[in-house]
């Protein structure tokens, strides 16, 4: 069941770069969202995409449960403000075709001051598309 949250609240994503349709779940160390492939998205070949678009749902979906960490906090900049980094990512598929529901889902494993090591898995139909790590840096706020 999706939960009724406005994602432009966030995240920074708008146009074609915002995959995310809707947000399954969220807490301050984890979020499940969703998302339909569309001929829109970038990496789109003329069927499909290809599965390296999972590092930016993994991205967007972590931004949701960080931007959503804040808004409960009063702050309403959302998952703004980030260096992202690949650390791992391991794809079972090379192309998810336009129609497919993507459910990501990412977790904080590990946070310390401005520093956040996040773990996100992609599926369609329960069947394990990907598997991302991401490092992340966030920006002094003054």
């Amino acid at each position: 069941m999706d939960i009724d949250i406005d994602i432009d609240k966030l995240i920074p994503h708008r146009d074609r770069m915002k995959l995310i349709d809707a947000v399954v779940s969220v807490a301050e160390d984890a979020a499940v969202t969703t998302a339909v492939v569309s001929d829109r998205w970038p990496l789109f070949d003329g069927e499909g995409v290809g599965s390296l678009v999972l590092i930016e749902l993994a991205a967007q979906t972590s931004a949701v449960s960080i931007g959503w960490k804040k808004l409960m906090a009063g702050d309403e900049s959302g998952g703004k403000g980030w260096l992202v980094g690949i650390r791992t990512a391991q794809f079972y598929r090379d192309s998810i075709p336009v129609g497919a529901e993507i459910r990501t889902r990412s977790e904080i494993g590990f946070s310390l001051e401005n520093y956040t090591e996040i773990r996100a898995t992609a599926t369609v139909d329960g069947e394990m598309l990907g598997e991302v790590g991401l490092q992340v840096m966030r920006g002094e706020t003054g």
